[in-house]
């Protein structure tokens, strides 16, 4: 298909994702990488408190808090 019929397509509001590999899609500054922290024993258990009160894994709370921070610091 070319990239016209395909541009046409897609502004009319069809379906293309027939035309797209999904395989290889990437969400470019969304990579993953693995980081250790240590952190001392009160501080753990507090992020457990917390992830036990909202219902999530402590992985997620540590997470939404640091770009929680990040955010804050962007807009100052």
């Amino acid at each position: 298909m070319k990239t016209e019929d395909f541009d046409k397509k897609f502004d009319n509001g069809e379906d293309v994702s027939k035309q797209l590999d999904f395989t290889k899609a990437r969400r470019p500054g969304r990579e993953q990488r693995r980081v250790n922290v240590d952190f001392p024993v009160w501080m753990i258990e507090s992020l457990d408190r917390e992830a036990q009160h909202l219902g999530i894994p402590r992985q997620s709370v540590i997470k939404v808090w640091i770009a929680e921070r990040i955010e804050q610091k962007a807009h100052i």
